[in-house]
């Protein structure tokens, strides 16, 4: 059994033995590794980064009722061009039982401050017409003929005011009962771009205390921005009055231009990154036409050089703050060297210094193609 034993683990030793002998001589004869050689080449770099935002209007305007009611009728509708007052809708006012109610009392009221400010004016008459008979055979004296005829002047006014505030009280309970229609009037020039109701629908007064129901949305087309957001690491590299290469996704064949106009003060935190608020004011032709609410890139040029000697930006091995490239001395023998670089795009990179045009550096490594070079068989 033993015999059976060692045999059986002499043979698998050998087997293994001879898959690592084979393994290590394939290992051994592999073809080394053959890279391109490149040399250095004149083009232009251009440095930028990209914001990602939305065109809106710069003047956007919601329109709200200065009364709660009912929507009666509506004279506009999405897309339609409007000037400054001109009607947008008409609304219906609703009185509710206790609005009512509150109104009956304050008419009430205002009627009978009126009728005492009518006796009190009255008796005032009666008191001027005695003494002024009195004054007039000079039985009384001057001052106290002033005194009557000021306190007649005081007693007119109070009822004339008592009248007004009757006039007003009736007038307002008039038009919260529904007798009188309250119109609504554009007080911008532009193209209506919402009406997000209809007529029927209820609304709610602007206030102190309730920003109201919004009836439409009214926006100057011919001054668009575009809204973005840039990170922190190339905020400190923009300066207002930068040119901006706008890509519309919805127009992918045109490219609008903009000019930066606005960089906030203070970043926001998005997930984790901080992001600064921009806008650029976007400089149309006479028969350029954007929608509000698209989505758009911009691309910004932070940098541009014309006509330097560059490299492939893969050519180069970094090491911290360090560039280097392989320079061939013999054919397929490559001495490490260290660059100083300049501004890049992302795939070309300037060398400022430690290359010259005549340089061959190494390049990527050399692909063999299909059918190239067939091992005989």
């Amino acid at each position: 059994m033993r015999k059976i034993i060692f045999g059986i683990s002499g043979v698998l030793f050998l087997l293994i033995t001879g898959w690592l002998i084979n393994y290590f001589i394939q290992q051994s004869t592999k073809d080394p590794t053959v890279y391109n050689v490149e040399t250095p080449f004149d083009t232009i770099i251009v440095k930028k980064t990209v914001a990602t935002g939305s065109i809106l209007p710069r003047k956007e305007v919601q329109i709200k009722p200065p009364v709660s009611g009912v929507i009666q009728a509506l004279y506009v509708e999405a897309g339609q061009p409007v000037k400054e007052g001109e009607l947008i809708a008409k609304i219906q006012l609703v009185q509710t039982l206790d609005g009512l109610n509150r109104d009956q009392l304050s008419i009430t009221s205002s009627q009978n401050s009126l009728e005492t400010a009518r006796i009190n004016y009255k008796n005032a008459q009666q008191e001027y017409d005695r003494n002024k008979q009195l004054y007039k055979q000079k039985v009384i004296s001057t001052q106290e003929f002033q005194r009557v005829e000021a306190d007649l002047k005081v007693q007119k006014e109070a009822f004339i005011a008592a009248q007004n505030t009757l006039s007003l009280t009736r007038q307002g309970a008039v038009q919260r009962s529904g007798g009188i229609s309250n119109n609504v009037y554009s007080t911008v020039d532009g193209i209506v771009l919402d009406v997000p109701l209809k007529a029927g629908a209820s609304v709610i007064e602007r206030s102190n205390f309730n920003e109201g129901t919004s009836i439409a949305t009214i926006a100057d087309m011919n001054s668009l921005v575009f809204e973005g957001k840039i990170d922190e690491s190339e905020v400190a590299k923009l300066e207002e009055g930068m040119r901006l290469n706008l890509t519309i996704g919805a127009i992918p064949d045109k490219v609008f231009r903009a000019e930066l106009e606005h960089i906030a003060p203070k970043g926001v935190d998005e997930e984790g990154a901080i992001k600064f608020n921009i806008r650029a004011k976007i400089l149309l032709g006479p028969d350029d036409f954007i929608r509000a609410g698209y989505s758009a890139n911009a691309d910004i040029v932070l940098d541009k050089k014309e006509g330097v000697m560059a490299i492939k930006e893969s050519w180069i091995e970094f090491e911290g703050e360090k560039a280097y490239i392989y320079i061939e001395k013999e054919p397929q023998q490559f001495v490490k060297k260290r660059i100083k670089t300049g501004i890049s795009d992302g795939i070309n990179i300037e060398v400022v210094d430690g290359l010259t045009r005549k340089s061959k550096v190494r390049g990527t490594e050399k692909k063999e193609r299909p059918n190239e070079n067939p091992k005989e068989s």
